[in-house]
């Protein structure tokens, strides 16, 4: 997007029957292909055939390997991703089974790559990148706009809440959801699908997955004041059908995290949630918002815990970016609010309430030595995280959603 190269899709026809057996595999003889005189005989097959637990990983090897004899490099950090730079010829392409992005910094080279590709596969060029996996791309001179209105129309179609009164907020502000509290809900299978539907759309709308981490908790058990919750998503997402995640023109230079944890939060097992969202300059590109695997005996602990999460995503986003041919230079700066936890990332001594979270002492104060991390306060009123931990008033609310880069579509002008 910083460069603004061409990013085109394509399209992969039977992907599947593409890829070579390396094991030994017997079929029974299919319908129309049956031998009469033979009918105690099996087929061996050599190729792949859809619905072969093997076909996925024999059609990427083949397309792996066709693509290492064009020059490509598969990267180490995503192995769906492969990478190819001879001078100053840069390209990358991204494979999701049968669809594939490929991003290429000269219209020539995005020529011959997809001549060679059609040699071996036979494939469609579908044009700019415009919907992929069910996001509609927007692309323009100052931003791409990622969006899955679409997808949240259907969402709210299926629970039958097309015509639902918006709210403000996708969670109120009060305690957490109880898994106890409640009668049953009458309908388990469609919590269970809207709920996992609403997952798939966090991936351009960060400023619900706070709330929709809080409703797959209890899954397995559905009450009704979870479906109440639900819906009040449902009823958010109605107001803000039309927003998504906007990306904007920059060159990556620096990469800034704020990390948070709200300690003890559940109501159930005391169990903390920590969240966190890494910005590339001013756009984001990774979030996340969880429940602790332990729990914390300490603010200090799940804060902490909440660093180290962070910092090893930090630490994967730097190696991808380096296999992208985009090193960064600078240190990536995490910020937290947490005072203790901020010491702890520097200072060599341990505590004997440090024991629990040692590991994680460990490994961002590794990462800090080496000068890949600086772990910075930040001051609750700006700390973006909140947002993936908690419910927050409105104001708050509406403004972190703005700093996540999750707003609508400008506005369109028609000229006289």
């Amino acid at each position: 997007m910083a460069k603004r190269w061409s990013i085109h899709q394509l399209d992969v026809k039977n992907a599947f029957l593409h890829g070579d057996l390396q094991e030994t595999v017997y079929m029974h003889q299919p319908p129309g292909f049956y031998d009469r005189r033979k009918p105690e005989y099996v087929f061996r097959l050599r190729k792949a055939l859809y619905g072969l637990k093997q076909a996925p990983w024999a059609w990427y090897q083949h397309f792996a390997n066709f693509l290492i004899k064009l020059g490509f490099v598969i990267a180490k950090s995503d192995t769906s991703l492969f990478t190819f730079k001879q001078g100053n010829d840069l390209a990358y392409l991204l494979l999701y089974v049968d669809d594939i992005i490929l991003i290429t910094s000269y219209d020539r080279l995005h020529t011959g790559i997809i001549s060679s590709l059609q040699t071996e596969f036979p494939m469609s060029d579908l044009g700019p990148l415009s919907y992929f996996l069910g996001i509609a791309v927007t692309r323009t001179p100052s931003f791409m706009l990622l969006s899955q209105q679409k997808y949240a129309q259907e969402i709210l179609e299926h629970a039958g809440m097309s015509s639902c009164k918006p709210a403000a907020t996708p969670v109120d502000t009060k305690s957490k959801l109880s898994a106890n509290t409640g009668s049953p809900f009458r309908d388990p299978t469609l919590y269970r699908s809207l709920a996992g539907a609403l997952q798939y759309l966090t991936f351009t709308r960060p400023d619900i997955a706070y709330a929709v981490q809080q409703l797959c908790l209890f899954m397995h058990d559905p009450r009704e004041p979870h479906f109440d919750a639900l819906k009040r998503i449902l009823r958010y997402i109605q107001g803000t059908i039309d927003h998504g995640l906007h990306l904007y023109p920059s060159a990556p230079t620096c990469l800034i995290t704020y990390t948070d944890a709200d300690w003890g939060g559940c109501p159930d097992t005391r169990r903390s949630t920590s969240g966190y969202c890494c910005f590339l300059e001013d756009n984001l590109v990774s979030w996340s918002a969880k429940r602790q695997p332990t729990l914390s005996k300490s603010s200090v602990e799940a804060e902490y815990r909440g660093v180290a999460n962070v910092v090893s995503e930090a630490c994967w986003l730097r190696n991808l970016l380096l296999e992208l041919h985009c090193p960064l230079r600078q240190a990536t700066i995490v910020y937290c609010d947490n005072v203790s936890a901020i010491y702890l990332s520097s200072n060599p001594v341990h505590h004997q309430r440090t024991k629990l979270v040692e590991l994680d002492i460990y490994f961002v104060r590794e990462t800090v030595v080496l000068g890949e991390v600086r772990v910075l306060h930040v001051p609750s009123r700006y700390q973006f995280a909140d947002v993936f931990t908690k419910g927050l008033s409105r104001e708050l609310f509406l403004d972190f959603r703005s700093s996540l880069c999750v707003r609508p579509p400008p506005a369109s002008t028609v000229g006289v």
